[in-house]
């Protein structure tokens, strides 16, 4: 009895029809956040061997869920990383600032080198002993858990402006985070499978980590411009690899 009494006031919000529109919303809204999280992890497992990318596609995105789930835990200190520390360039840096131009800045740089890997494969990455650097599980692990900070962090700022629910925010947390979770392993193998995919989806990462930068340095840019171009370009690609499949067909057929 104690313990209905204790969580009645935390689902109180369940009779409130404004509150269901808000946790709709705040799903949808961290599903799409989750994209860019999404398409990095698979790009990153991509390059593990076989054996061992499932198990770091799973880490890589639990470790998405229990860093959300800690920082839900502190909104009140999440909230508090929105409050200038300093001042340059007639802009008032915030922790939260600091963290999306240091994230984005990594993104920036990790698709940069893959791209330049993709484009030029011949050219072994070595160490400065010349042995050839190889991406180990621990290695992809500790690069997904760097961007899961960013992300989680700037997924929670959003969140908090957006209801003051805190169990509204959990139950949307874990739903997208599901939704990761189901969708990892098709999108893997597709972008696998796909050559120009991945060229078009480290683009994408491009975008995204100068969007970081911009958004750190106080120029914000509205992410439906960004989603859409995402999703203009995906679109084309798709109907690139439309017309790449009808030709070979076609070949395939005219050799007969």
């Amino acid at each position: 009895m104690q313990i209905i009494e204790f969580l009645a006031p935390h689902f109180a919000w369940l009779s409130n029809p404004t509150a269901w529109v808000a946790l709709l919303t705040l799903v949808v809204m961290e599903v799409v956040l989750g994209i860019d999280n999404l398409i990095f992890i698979s790009i990153l497992t991509n390059k593990l061997p076989l054996h061992q990318q499932k198990t770091a596609r799973r880490l890589g995105i639990s470790a998405a869920l229990v860093l959300r789930l800690i920082l839900l835990a502190t909104i009140s200190f999440i909230v508090q990383l929105t409050e200038p520390v300093f001042t340059a360039f007639g802009h008032g840096f915030s922790w939260r600032d600091l963290i999306l131009i240091a994230g984005g800045l990594f993104l920036v740089w990790k698709a940069t080198r893959e791209i330049h890997h993709n484009v030029d494969p011949d050219s072994d990455e070595a160490d400065p002993l010349g042995q050839v650097v190889k991406m180990s599980i621990g290695a992809a692990i500790f690069q997904i858990l760097l961007l899961d900070i960013v992300f989680s962090i700037d997924s929670i700022i959003t969140a908090v402006g957006m209801t003051e629910e805190i169990a509204i925010m959990y139950i949307a947390v874990i739903v997208a985070v599901t939704a990761m979770l189901v969708a990892a392993e098709p999108l893997s193998r597709f972008i696998a499978s796909n050559p120009s995919i991945v060229m078009l989806a480290l683009s994408f990462l491009l975008m995204i980590g100068m969007t970081l930068i911009a958004d750190g340095m106080g120029y914000h840019v509205p992410r439906g411009y960004i989603y859409a171009a995402m999703g203009f370009s995906a679109l084309v690609e798709l109907l690139n690899m439309l017309a790449r499949r009808r030709r070979k067909g076609g070949e395939s057929g005219e050799s007969r």
